[in-house]
């Protein structure tokens, strides 16, 4: 295979122009295993896009609230301040992610191109409602991630199409991510969730990852929860945050593989939601 390594989005996106069935490979942490494993194999150019300047750095602007986030910059990035600060849940997701050498090269754009279920970043993205910038030859498009995110490893994506940046909203309110897998470490999520807090709107969002074919919402327990929580104190009652917890799992599509039960996924999403909710207000009868 022939292998380019472009220095910049215009050199990269011309030739995905030239090449629009062209693999393109970011950190490769996903690719290089579905290649190892003879499920893939690039048929001709691979655009190397870890040197493009233009995807590996990120931008805070206080005046409008807002992250901009290249699609090159890495976990390990990711989990350094000020972004700690100023997207925690992102950060907290990121530390779950594989092993040092993998945050090492592991990107959310490569994280959100392959949208696998169990993507880690994914919920996070869905949780902070992300728009995402894509270009191409022909000029560029700026959507919202529910929107990108259609199904099993697919994407909205067209042929040409790159992604190059993400932008989220800094909130005002508690955030945070949780999985569960089937051993402590280095593990892909049986079942994720992430709950973030918009004191501002006075709304909660909880996205699930690993339980159906993308990021689900969970509308329903949203809508519960943010109605249930006293705003000015920052607490909620006990028998609310159950009832959060069941709407959850019920939101859950889950199936069964070789890494666990629908019925275990199920229970799991409305346990994770239950204990981020916790974390988030003080309740009644319940530890934080």
């Amino acid at each position: 295979m022939t292998v380019a390594v472009p220095h910049s989005l215009d050199d990269a996106v011309r030739l995905l122009g030239e090449h629009p069935d062209a693999m393109l490979l970011a950190g490769g942490t996903d690719a290089m295993v579905e290649i190892n494993d003879g499920h893939r194999r690039p048929g001709g150019l691979v655009i190397a896009l870890n040197r493009v300047s233009d995807l590996r750095s990120w931008r805070h602007d206080p005046s409008t609230g807002t992250v901009t986030i290249g699609a090159g910059v890495t976990y390990t990035e990711l989990m350094q301040e000020p972004l700690t600060a100023l997207l925690p849940a992102l950060a907290e997701a990121s530390r779950t992610v594989g092993s040092p050498q993998i945050r090492n090269a592991g990107t959310l754009g490569g994280n959100l191109g392959t949208c696998s279920p169990a993507g880690d970043g994914l919920p996070v993205l869905s949780a902070l409602d992300a728009e995402v910038r894509i270009v191409s030859a022909t000029g560029e498009r700026t959507i919202s991630v529910h929107d990108l995110m259609v199904g099993v490893k697919r994407t909205s994506l067209e042929p040409g199409e790159i992604i190059a940046e993400i932008m989220l909203e800094v909130r005002d309110g508690w955030q945070g991510y949780a999985k569960v897998g089937v051993r402590n470490a280095m593990v892909i999520a049986v079942a994720s969730a992430c709950l973030a807090v918009d004191v501002d709107a006075q709304h909660v969002a909880i996205a699930l990852g690993s339980v159906g074919p993308t990021v689900i919402r969970c509308t329903d327990a949203e809508a519960h929860l943010s109605a249930a929580v006293d705003w000015s104190t920052g607490s909620v009652a006990s028998d609310a945050i159950a009832d959060f917890g069941t709407l959850v799992s019920a939101a859950s599509t889950p199936i069964t593989d070789h890494r666990s039960s629908a019925d275990y996924r199920r229970h799991a999403v409305g346990v994770l939601g239950a204990r981020l909710a916790r974390r988030a207000f003080t309740s009644q009868g319940v530890d934080r």
